[in-house]
């Protein structure tokens, strides 16, 4: 038997990256594990693992109604879909503020409001973790304006629902990475000029010489999912490697 046993985990965005890992460890720990990405395709590994998946936009609101309506339990919500755009104030134009914020913030909250009723309604209360980021309202990161801006959001929305549900037993944390080394990660580099000096340029701002994991933060995923953190709650969990220190 697990840390998780008996508990319902969904997951979105988990087609790859953080989310993907994090899937991968809840369902070790015996969880049953939902995950849910807007590309399906990414999905089909995961089945094979014994985790049921589906097609999902946080961005589509009836969607997301619509997978409520067939999940009963649940115990456990990692929002992890998000968005990243690249530019300053300047160069953020109306269109991607308004696909970042849709995506990053308002997703959660359409998620958060569809799944909460569950967690209420069973008695059991559950725990939701959110996809924060340090490049947020801990630190600035350059070219990062609306990104930062979502994930700042994301903190205070965090601590709301967290206050406003720990009476239900409702647990709400965030997760606050560095720089982790995703297939997202991998591709922005390889579209640079020189993927090379854009990588060394990446770690060179990581004390630690090296960039996250996946599965690093997965396992913080396992812990605010698991009764072991039962007396935490509206936090934010830094796993940078050392670079907000």
């Amino acid at each position: 038997m697990g840390r998780l046993h008996g508990k319902v985990a969904l997951v979105t965005g988990a087609g790859r990256g953080i989310a993907r890992a994090s899937a991968l460890a809840m369902a070790k720990e015996g969880a049953r594990v939902i995950a849910t990405s807007r590309t399906f395709e990414r999905l089909k590994d995961l089945e094979k693992e014994g985790i049921e998946i589906h097609q999902l936009d946080v961005s589509d609101g009836e969607a997301i109604k619509t997978l409520a309506g067939k999940i009963n339990k649940i115990d456990i919500l990692f929002n992890c879909a998000g968005h990243v755009h690249r530019s300053n104030i300047l160069e953020c134009d109306e269109d991607s503020w308004d696909y970042s914020m849709n995506v990053n913030v308002k997703g959660i909250y359409r998620m958060c409001k569809a799944f909460i009723p569950k967690m209420i309604e069973s008695g059991n209360g559950g725990s939701i973790i959110n996809m924060s980021s340090i490049c947020s309202s801990i630190k600035a990161i350059p070219d990062r304006f609306v990104y930062g801006t979502t994930k700042a959001a994301i903190i205070g929305m965090t601590k709301s629902i967290a206050t406003d549900y720990i009476s239900h037993n409702i647990r709400c944390n965030n997760l606050c990475p560095g720089t982790v080394l995703t297939d997202t990660v991998r591709s922005y580099i390889q579209t640079q000029p020189d993927p090379e000096k854009s990588m060394k340029e990446f770690i060179g701002r990581q004390k630690m010489g090296r960039l996250g994991q996946p599965e690093e933060i997965a396992h913080m995923v396992v812990y605010l999912a698991s009764d072991e953190s039962a007396f935490v709650t509206g936090q934010e969990f830094i796993i940078d490697g050392g670079l907000c220190v």
